[in-house]
C-alpha cells in the first residue's frame, strides 16, 4: 500500500488534564500517515484521483484547535476516525499527537502518542 504523510504540523492549543494546560496555550505537533492506492493519481497527474493534503491539514488543524481535550489520545482518535470518515480512498491512517512541552517535572526531548486505525470495511 501506497502512503502520503504529512509530519510536524504545528499548533498552539488548550489541550491537558490539569487546570492550567486547559487556560494556558502549549505547543502540539502531529504527523499523519495516510495508507492509500496512489496510483491512479500518479498515472493521471490530476488531484482528483488523490487526497489533497492541504484538506487533511485543515481537518487536523480544526480538531487540535476545536474545543480542548484532557488526553493527547482523544485527540489522535478523533482525527484518525475524522480522516477515514471524510476521505473515502483512504485504508488506514497513523496519527502521532506530540506534546513536547508536557508538565511531566523532568528532562525529556518529546512525548506523545501513536495510534494506527483502519477502515472497517477493509480486507488485509
Amino acid at each position: 500500500m501506497d502512503s502520503m504523510f504529512l509530519r510536524g504540523m504545528r499548533f498552539i492549543a488548550c489541550h491537558g488534564v490539569l487546570p492550567h494546560e486547559r487556560e494556558i496555550p502549549q505547543s502540539f505537533a502531529v504527523d499523519v500517515e495516510l495508507g492509500l492506492d496512489l496510483r491512479t493519481a500518479g498515472e493521471s497527474d490530476d488531484l482528483d484521483d488523490t487526497v489533497n493534503y492541504a484538506a487533511v491539514y485543515h481537518a487536523v488543524s480544526s480538531i487540535m484547535n476545536g474545543a480542548p481535550k484532557q488526553l493527547i489520545e482523544s485527540l489522535a482518535e478523533e482525527i484518525a476516525e475524522d480522516l477515514l470518515r471524510q476521505f473515502l480512498p483512504l485504508r488506514r491512517v497513523r496519527v502521532t499527537v506530540h506534546k513536547p512541552a508536557a508538565p511531566i517535572g523532568g528532562f525529556f526531548s518529546d512525548v506523545g502518542v501513536s495510534i494506527l486505525r483502519r477502515r472497517k470495511d477493509t480486507v488485509w
